[in-house]
Formats: structure tokens, C-alpha cells, sequence
């Protein structure tokens, strides 16, 4: 979701007094939609500014949005509005609302909200999974993904790319450690496993460190200038953000010069067999070349093959690499939670490596990861959602233009539905006290990767890469806090993912 931080908001001060100017003339201009808005029953919410409504409330706030929403649900509830600019905001904290929105209503509010300028060009307008609206054109692309690449079957093809990549994750964890009297950045070295999975996934062609790298910083970028504006809430003032503007015309043409290369070497592997004795078998490329989008005569063209393959990379590079990250955190904190998950891989697998197959069947990593996904969801937010038409929630109107968020914290952390929900936890799931399905097929009590029809068609795919990296890593290494028995700083931040806010580094010892 879009939201304007206050480091943001600090840099664009001298935007105030030329705001001023533009008061009279906005209100006159929004006066129609305003008064048709005041024939809405919207959710409560803070009294805002005309105009520009909560926006600089949230951002001169000094708060994370995240933590500015949670401390506004104990007085306007699970259900609330905020005016963000141009944007209305209806945010959904509690699991009913979420199952009626998402499970009960699901085709209703299975659509998506008008995007930015910027979000419009990286996504071709809106030519990918998560970003279309609902109907053919998202039909089309979902189905190629999740049939096509994200089956049982094509994953277990990718198992050699998985292999591999976790043994350059140990080995660079060594050759990192040897150099820095043990010391390791968890989150960096994850990123890079899981990149490299999904680049194989992707491209089907073969890569060496410096170009993985580039395509890495190159992503990095792109999601920089996908940062929201000022103007994204307030359009008229897009005048002042002219170099802006250009900044992400040249940050999309870099991305699709280092991308396109990449599909015409795999465009020429495929249509001459054999001549890149390198080339995998199958990539997610292969699905997109010739793919048939209802609606459409042509199949999609390079700037949309760019769009979806980039869409494929950050959907689950961040997420993975963020999730490790709070995993190790929480077994530095809680050794014990180390050992037991140590004690089962031995138990389990004995001298050989842990594979993908062997995690299966170890039900104490499972409630590890099933609490992991509880507790630190890889966003606060789930992708947010629109109305394919008016419709009502909780008695409330929700008109086709609003944001709906759904604030997971809010389901996954209510004491209504878990005990002790502050509390790390994972025997909750092991010894079978409680139980959540993370599909809300049976039921909403959390959704790290949504629900319903929107979502993630990545979820199985992810749940493979974190057992599987967070099983490689403690076998390999007993993981402690860095200064020596220091507490771990729980703090979070929000950078695309939500972070730890001081990066963890922590110390690794080889298993004897």
C-alpha cells in the first residue's frame, strides 16, 4: 500500500506555502465530489483538513503508518476511514471483516485501485498479477502463473536451482565469517539465496555474480523511485515534481535495458535448441512469449515481459529474505527454539543435508514458520484492494475509488482469537493448542499472503524457500547475538517489507 512517510513529508516543506495557494481553487474544483462523498456513510475516522484531509496528520506524525493506524483502532474500531489527498482510505483490522470482505463478498472486492503515475509505468498500466483490475487481462496472467510456473510439479523442477543457491547461502556465510571474527548480515546474505532462485526461475539462462548483482541493485532502484509523493495524493501539485518525474523515466529505461538482453538470450535459446548448452529446461520467460490474454490479439511485448518479470523477482525476493531474517532474530532471542529445531533436523535427516523434501516432514519447523508468518507478516498491509462496484461493509458504504487495507496485525495479534498473541510462540501450532489456516479457506486468523481470490499465487513457492533456507541455516551454524549475549532489538521498520530497524548481524558457529 501507498502511504507518504515523514522523512518524505520533510523534504517536500517548501511545497506548503505554493499548497496554500492552491487551497481555494482545489476545493472549488473537488467541491462536487466532496459534497457527493458527504451522501456516503463512510467508516468513522479522524476529522481531517479540506482538501488534503489526514495526509500531513499521518506524516507529521513521526510515526511508521503502520504503528499511526495502530494506535487509532482502539478509538474508531475495525473499521475506519482516513482521507488521504484525493485518496480515501478504509481500513479493515478484524478477521469477520476480513472473511466478509475477502471470502463472503470476495468477487465484490476482488479488484484493485486506480495506481499512481509512477506505479503506472512500472506496471504497464497495470499489466501484471497483483496490479490488474479484476477481470480478463488479471484471469489471463494469474492463470499462466500459478498453472504454468507455480504448480507442484513445475516447482520440484526448479529443485537443482534451490540446491544451489543454498550452498553458495553456506558458503558465503563462511567465507563472510572467517573474515569478520564470525559476524554475518543475516537479511543481505538471504536476499541474494532467494534472488538468485527466482532469477533461475525466471530467465532459464545462465548468470554470473557481477550480472546477478546488477539486476539486484537495478530492482533495488526501482523500488526507490516507487516510493510515493506528494503529488501521488495531490495530483495538481505534480508541476513541482517535474525532475521526478524524469528520475523514474530513466530508472524504467534501465530496467528495461538490463532486462530485455536477458529475455533475447533466452527468446534465442529456445527457438534454436541447443545452442546454449547452459539453458535450463524451462523459465517462467517461456510462458510469456506466445501467452494469449483474453481480450487481446498480441501477446505481451518486451516492456510487459519486463513488467511481469519483475513483478515475479520482488514478489518474493524481500518477503523470503525479510522473513530469515526475523527467524534468526527470534532464536538468538530464544535459544531453546534453536535446539529443538536442531535436535529435529538431526532426528530427521541424521549426517546428510537437509533438502526440500526431508522439511516436509518436520512438524516443529513447520509450527516454527506457521508462527514466524503470525508474527511478522512480510507486510503490515496486505495488496490493496477496491470494490468492483458499491458495496457495504459492516453497514458502511465503500464507493469503487476507495483503498481498502487490511491491517494484519490487527487479525494475527487480536486477543479475541490467540492466546498470549504478543508472545513468539511456535508450540501453539506444534502441540496443537491453536490453529490457523494461512489460505482462510476454513477460516480468517491471520493472512500473511492474503485471502480469497487475490491471493498471493506465490504462497507455496515461499513457504518452500523459508523452511527450506531457515532448515540449511541452523544446521549448518548455532546462530547468536552479536555483542556478545546483547538482546535483540525487535524494532521494525517499513522498506518495501517490514524490516528489523537496525539490521541484524549476528555470529555464527559451525556444527561440530
Amino acid at each position: 500500500m501507498d502511504f507518504l512517510s515523514p522523512s518524505t513529508f520533510s523534504n517536500y516543506h517548501f511545497i506548503f506555502t505554493a499548497l496554500a495557494l492552491f487551497i481555494s481553487g482545489l476545493i472549488f474544483i473537488l467541491s462536487r465530489k466532496k459534497s457527493n462523498s458527504k451522501k456516503l456513510n463512510l467508516p468513522p475516522g479522524p476529522p481531517g483538513y479540506p482538501v488534503v484531509g489526514n495526509l500531513f496528520q499521518v506524516a507529521r506524525s513521526g510515526k511508521p503508518f503502520f504503528q499511526y493506524v495502530r494506535e487509532l483502532i482502539p478509538i474508531y474500531g475495525p473499521i475506519m476511514t482516513l482521507k488521504m489527498g484525493t485518496r480515501t482510505m478504509i481500513i479493515i483490522s478484524s478477521a469477520d471483516l476480513a472473511k466478509e470482505a475477502l471470502i463472503e463478498k470476495g468477487q465484490v472486492f476482488a479488484s484493485r485501485p486506480r495506481e499512481n503515475p509512477t506505479r503506472t509505468i512500472f506496471s504497464c498500466d497495470k499489466f501484471t498479477v497483483n496490479a490488474a483490475l479484476y477481470g480478463p487481462v488479471w484471469r489471463s496472467l494469474r492463470r499462466n502463473m500459478v498453472q504454468n510456473m507455480l504448480s507442484a510439479t513445475r516447482l520440484k523442477e526448479f529443485r537443482k536451482a534451490r540446491d544451489m543457491a543454498m550452498d553458495t547461502l553456506i558458503e558465503r556465510l563462511k567465507l563472510e565469517a572467517a573474515s569478520n571474527e564470525g559476524l554475518v548480515w543475516v537479511l543481505k546474505n538471504a536476499r541474494f539465496a532467494v534472488f538468485c532462485i527466482l532469477l533461475a526461475m525466471c530467465f532459464g539462462v545462465e548468470m554470473d555474480e557481477k550480472i546477478i548483482e546488477s539486476i539486484d541493485q537495478m530492482m533495488k532502484t526501482v523500488l526507490i523511485v516507487l516510493d510515493p509523493r506528494l503529488d501521488d495524493y495531490l495530483p495538481l501539485l505534480s508541476p513541482f515534481f517535474s525532475k521526478q518525474r524524469k528520475r523514474v523515466q530513466e530508472v524504467r529505461k534501465e530496467q528495461i535495458d538490463t532486462l530485455v538482453p536477458l529475455i533475447e538470450k533466452r527468446r534465442s535459446a529456445i527457438q534454436n535448441p541447443g545452442s546454449d548448452l547452459t539453458a535450463a529446461s524451462f523459465s517462467y520467460l517461456d510462458t510469456l512469449f506466445d501467452l494469449k490474454i483474453e481480450g487481446r490479439k498480441s501477446s505481451p511485448s518486451n516492456a510487459e515481459i519486463v513488467t511481469l518479470c519483475s513483478e515475479f523477482l520482488n514478489g518474493g525476493t524481500d518477503t523470503t529474505g525479510t522473513a530469515i531474517e526475523w527467524a534468526i532474530a527470534r532464536m538468538i532471542e530464544n535459544p531453546k527454539i534453536q535446539l529443538r529445531l536442531y535436535d529435529e533436523i538431526r532426528s530427521t535427516v541424521g549426517e546428510k543435508k537437509v533438502d526440500e523434501k526431508d522439511v516436509e516432514t518436520m512438524p516443529y519447523l513447520n509450527a516454527v514458520v506457521k508462527e514466524l508468518l503470525r508474527k511478522h507478516p512480510p507486510t503490515y498491509f496486505s495488496l490493496t484492494h477496491a470494490v468492483v462496484e458499491p458495496a457495504k461493509l459492516a453497514g458502511y458504504d465503500v464507493p469503487t475509488d476507495a483503498n481498502v487495507e487490511f491491517f494484519l496485525p490487527g487479525i494475527s495479534e487480536d486477543p479475541k482469537l490467540w492466546s498470549d498473541p504478543e508472545k513468539f510462540d511456535p508450540d501453539r501450532f506444534f502441540a496443537g493448542r491453536e490453529d490457523a489456516d494461512i489460505t482462510g479457506v476454513t477460516g480468517v486468523k491471520m493472512m500473511p499472503f492474503g485471502v480469497g481470490r487475490r491471493i498471493c499465487p506465490g504462497l507455496s513457492m515461499a513457504t518452500v524457500h523459508v523452511n527450506l533456507m531457515l532448515a540449511r541455516m541452523v544446521q549448518e551454524f548455532e546462530w547468536s547475538g552479536y555483542p556478545d549475549n546483547g538482546e535483540v532489538d525487535f524494532s521494525e521498520k517499513l522498506e518495501f517489507t517490514v524490516v528489523m530497524k537496525n539490521s541484524l548481524r549476528a555470529k555464527i558457529k559451525p556444527r561440530a
